[in-house]
């Protein structure tokens, strides 16, 4: 049975996100470890300029997605302090590659929901229910034992990567805190297009101060590789690309698909790179990170179970009228109008059947 249109569109996606991201990922991999190009934070404005360049040729021209426009200066100044997080957290990602292998890298990475709920809780004293929280259990535990069992551990990678991951968790916390209103909402396509000039006019002068030989280096490079300028081209475009089709897959797919693909994909980035790296892994350092994996599979399942059980109990509750008309016409044998009897019927009905669509609305 051949595939439907649909069907290849969505996996044309899917696998568009997957080159873009262990794509972008081993070359920053290979520039900063094995090419001699150490400079974490110039090769963040590579791709942060790229974004900002790309970003606007798409959605001003190609329209992939409307202009959304700002409203207010306090809306500007939201968007610049979710620029620098961001920033803090693709340098410090950077960084740590140039001291940890990738997948040990993936698998600290792989911690993101434990510091989301972490942050959730400390800046908007949101609770979880107390499944949610047992499931994070095994994701932090199973970086301890992956960091037992790696053999390329390097103190200050892990540090930075550590931080990296924070990072990432604070700015999704931070975006749902300042971002919440409906006039001052964007779209993740947008809101890059707007926090990429903001990061590279922060990144620049920082690579300058914090990187000083960074030109003299990179010209350097580009002398005696003849490739350089290319993979850094190719690498900027791909940091793009990998924003564009994870907007785009999540666009397209559920949310739960879109938690399966993603852990499927750090495993695939994983696989990858211990193959082209030859980097040495341990049983132990693969456990740990299986038990990482597992627990942000159960991580997600624990929140999907509990906003499908909320879902049901909303549903159970809007069937009141119905049981009120009912009881009543039971214990005293009072009738209403025919028309309050059918204004009941769409309630029960509606109220029978929730789907997977409604829980990710919630």
């Amino acid at each position: 049975m051949p595939l439907s249109k649909d069907a290849i569109f969505i996996s044309s996606l899917v696998i568009l996100w997957y080159s873009s991201n262990i794509g972008v990922l081993l070359l920053n991999k290979f520039l900063l470890s094995n090419y001699g190009f150490r400079f974490p934070i110039f090769l963040t404005m590579c791709h942060m300029s790229a974004c900002a360049i790309l970003s606007y040729f798409s959605i001003v021209f190609l329209k992939v997605v409307p202009l959304q426009t700002l409203k207010s200066k306090p809306q500007l100044l939201k968007i610049a302090t979710l620029s620098l997080v961001f920033c803090a957290s693709v340098v410090g990602g950077n960084i740590s590659l140039r001291y940890l292998a990738v997948s040990f890298n993936q698998a600290v990475g792989a911690t993101t929901p434990f510091f989301t709920a972490l942050f959730a809780y400390l800046v908007t004293f949101k609770r979880e229910a107390w499944l949610t929280y047992a499931a994070l259990v095994p994701v932090v535990a199973g970086v301890v034992i992956a960091s037992g069992g790696e053999p390329g551990f390097h103190l200050f990678g892990f540090i930075m990567c550590l931080s990296a991951t924070a990072a990432r968790a604070f700015k999704s916390v931070l975006q749902g805190i300042l971002l919440s209103s409906e006039g001052e909402k964007l779209n993740s396509m947008n809101l890059l297009l707007y926090m990429s000039p903001i990061a590279v006019l922060v990144l620049l002068p920082a690579s300058l101060v914090m990187e000083p030989n960074v030109m003299e280096v990179t010209l350097e490079l580009g002398r005696e590789h003849r490739f350089m300028w290319l993979l850094l081209f190719v690498n900027s475009v791909l940091a793009y690309s990998a924003n564009l089709s994870n907007f785009l897959v999540t666009k397209h797919t559920s949310a739960l698909t879109l938690q399966v693909l993603g852990n499927a994909k750090g495993a695939v980035a994983v696989v990858i790179s211990i193959l082209l790296f030859r980097n040495p892994v341990t049983v132990m350092g693969i456990g740990g990170y299986t038990v990482t994996v597992m627990g942000v599979l159960a991580y997600g399942e624990a929140k999907r179970s509990i906003k499908l059980t909320r879902l049901y109990l909303l549903a159970v509750g809007t069937t009141k009228p119905f049981f009120t008309a009912l009881f009543a016409y039971l214990a005293t044998s009072k009738r209403e109008a025919w028309l309050t009897y059918l204004t009941v019927v769409p309630v029960v009905t509606a109220s029978s059947s929730p789907t997977e669509d409604d829980v990710i609305l919630l």
